[in-house]
């Protein structure tokens, strides 16, 4: 496969990798620039791998956690609507897509790192050795990522109240 078939077949499929782990569209899109130059200088190396598309993903993945620590950044820019206001939505019909957008947002905010290994569990379903094969670190630390994502996570959302049914405490006699 050439180069130019490879970007023909699999830019837009890239482009949403990029998206996920970067949670900036316009960010992810310079990203998949930045890595499919690089690539194209060394395709030849590439197309001869079994799993092209895979080594592409981790350069974006590299070239974003790169980017990260080049300008020092923490935070992907957004609307400074305050985190409270975006957890307890208004009930009505929009409701879900309200905590669509707040749960994105808390994404967002995390560290590039844990932000990273969300995207990779939850959006492209790699389990955590193959996350740490494409973070090039130990399982224990993907896991360790993960756990302090999602404990950040639940710690931002309002707690939701457990209903019980059929409890004795719910009958009355």
């Amino acid at each position: 496969m050439t180069f130019e078939e490879f970007v023909s077949a699999r830019l837009g499929t890239l482009v949403r990798y990029a998206t996920v782990v970067t949670w900036d569209p316009h960010l992810a899109e310079d990203i998949t620039q930045n890595v499919l130059v690089k690539a194209s200088a060394r395709w030849s190396r590439i197309a001869r791998m079994s799993a092209p598309e895979l080594y592409v993903k981790r350069m974006v993945l590299n070239e974003f956690l790169s980017w990260r620590r080049r300008r020092a950044a923490h935070l992907v820019p957004l609307d400074r609507a305050p985190i409270d206001a975006l957890a307890a939505p208004a009930p009505d019909a929009i409701g879900p897509y309200d905590e669509r957008d707040a749960m994105l947002r808390l994404i967002a905010a995390l560290p590039p790192k844990q932000r990273a290994v969300i995207a990779l569990r939850f959006y492209e379903d790699l389990s955590t050795e193959q996350i740490a094969d494409l973070l090039g670190c130990r399982t224990v630390t993907v896991r360790t990522h993960l756990s302090r994502a999602l404990a950040t996570l639940r710690g931002a959302m309002p707690a939701v109240p457990m209903i019980t049914h059929g409890s004795s405490h719910d009958r009355t006699n």
